[in-house]
């Protein structure tokens, strides 16, 4: 019976290790751990069921390792036909790891993303809303008011400023000196436009003897005119300045033939008035003097005179010496450039010139924009001309306005520097030295004036 008990033996031995390779095979199975897309449904879903040729259950031992090798082959190649390939295991840890992180990523993203969103609802809810509200429109009103309040403070300040600028000079005409200048007997015929008669005397009643010393103006007793300008403006037309040389020669109303700045040293402004009514035969609408002492004060308030010279000027009895050149004088120096006399070649004719430059250059400074918008200056120019320019009683305020308006058009193209025409400018007379006018010709420019056409001017040149 031995080949029963061995075969009883033998079937024991195989039925043990049959029992054995089934327990191993079970624990291998059961602690494996799955692996990418080894689910049950899922890509080695084949791998769960049953295998009718597996070596264990059939008894046969020796093929096992050889079957467990081509299982793994054909899970595998399993794989492979179904398009990917299983990943390893640690790459299948950081794959996961990555996709987790990124899917954090993206998920603080997506709530950043919806944060701004919210937040952009929000705020613009809240301009629709507060668009609608009342307190927005009041909000919008209020820069309307600033525009209102600052456009009051403007227009204040440019009333305030108009009275300024027309109050300081009304009020200093106003309150200025007035002299005694309406004429005697029997007058001209008013004519169109305004003319007005401008004397430069040589006074000195308010200068110091240390000031007349300096301003070189001499201790003769008495008052004579130095400057005798005439000014007309016509209604339409060019303005012209007319000189009256001081040594001309004219009758004097009731005193004879004489020079014609005799007159005021005989009978004053009225006399003179007189005198170039007479001669001229032009109403006379308004008359201004000014003194040695106004003149250097009413040139210091408009930054002085500018004055170009070929040739060096000197003079001993005006105090004047000026080198050659353009150059800015001061009221001194200015006042002796318009008074010396002896020194320049042309006599009385060539400071008759330097007296209507420097008139009409002070008048132009006086009436520019820079003096108005300067209150120092301004105050400066008003002043000195209240405190030194002397008006006829007869003179009105608008006649001023329009004298000093005239004066600064002189130096533009609107404007005009004569003098009356001169025959003789060194006549000897009974009175001495003197100039002799052209009388035909000064009548025809006079005879200009009284029409109120002053578009022939330039043959008076």
């Amino acid at each position: 019976m031995n080949w029963l008990y061995g075969s009883s033996e033998n079937s024991r031995t195989t039925g043990s290790r049959r029992a054995g390779d089934e327990n191993s095979a079970g624990r291998h199975r059961s602690t494996r751990r799955p692996r990418g897309g080894e689910t049950r449904g899922g890509r080695y879903a084949t791998d769960s069921r049953p295998h009718t040729d597996d070596p264990v259950r059939r008894g046969d031992t020796d093929s096992h390792d050889t079957f467990r090798t081509d299982q793994r082959r054909r899970r595998r190649d399993a794989g492979t036909r179904s398009g990917g390939t299983r990943p390893a295991r640690s790459r299948s840890r950081s794959g996961t790891a990555t996709v987790a992180s990124r899917s954090a990523q993206s998920a603080r993203s997506a709530q950043s993303a919806r944060s701004a969103q919210s937040a952009r609802s929000a705020q613009s809810a809240r301009s629709a809303q507060s668009a609608h509200s009342p307190s927005s429109h009041r909000r919008k009103a209020t820069p309307t008011r600033h525009k209102h309040s600052f456009a009051k403070k403007i227009t204040t300040l440019l009333v305030l400023w108009i009275i300024w600028l027309v109050g300081v000079p009304a009020y200093a005409l106003l309150e200025g000196q007035k002299v005694d200048a309406t004429p005697s007997g029997e007058r001209p015929a008013p004519q169109p436009g305004t003319a007005v008669l401008l004397v430069g005397t040589d006074q000195r009643d308010n200068l110091t003897e240390k000031q007349q010393k300096q301003l070189g103006t001499g201790t003769a007793e008495g008052t004579r005119t130095d400057t005798m300008l005439l000014l007309y403006r016509p209604p339409k037309g060019r303005t012209i300045l007319v000189s009256l040389p001081r040594d001309s020669y004219v009758p004097i109303p009731g005193h004879g033939r004489n020079k014609l700045n005799a007159a005021y040293a005989i009978g004053g402004a009225p006399l003179l008035t007189e005198t170039v009514e007479q001669v001229t035969g032009v109403r006379l609408d308004g008359y201004m003097e000014i003194g040695f002492g106004g003149f250097v004060n009413m040139v210091d308030a408009v930054g002085g005179a500018d004055v170009c010279l070929d040739k060096p000027m000197k003079d001993r009895d005006s105090h004047t010496d000026l080198p050659a050149g353009c150059q800015n004088l001061d009221g001194i120096s200015a006042l002796g450039y318009v008074r010396m006399r002896k020194a320049d070649p042309l006599g009385d004719l060539g400071r008759v010139k330097r007296q209507q430059e420097v008139a009409s250059q002070v008048a132009h400074k006086a009436m520019s924009p820079w003096t108005f918008i300067n209150p120092v200056r301004y105050w400066k120019v008003v002043n000195a001309g209240a405190s030194t320019v002397r008006r006829g009683e007869d003179t009105s305020l608008k006649t001023s306005v329009v004298t000093a308006r005239s004066l600064m058009r002189l130096s533009g193209s609107d404007g005009m520097k004569l003098t009356v025409p001169v025959a003789n400018p060194d006549a000897q007379t009974a009175a001495g030295s003197s100039v002799l006018w052209d009388r035909e010709r000064a009548l025809r420019l006079f005879e200009m004036m009284k029409t109120g056409d002053t578009s022939n001017a330039d043959s008076f040149r």
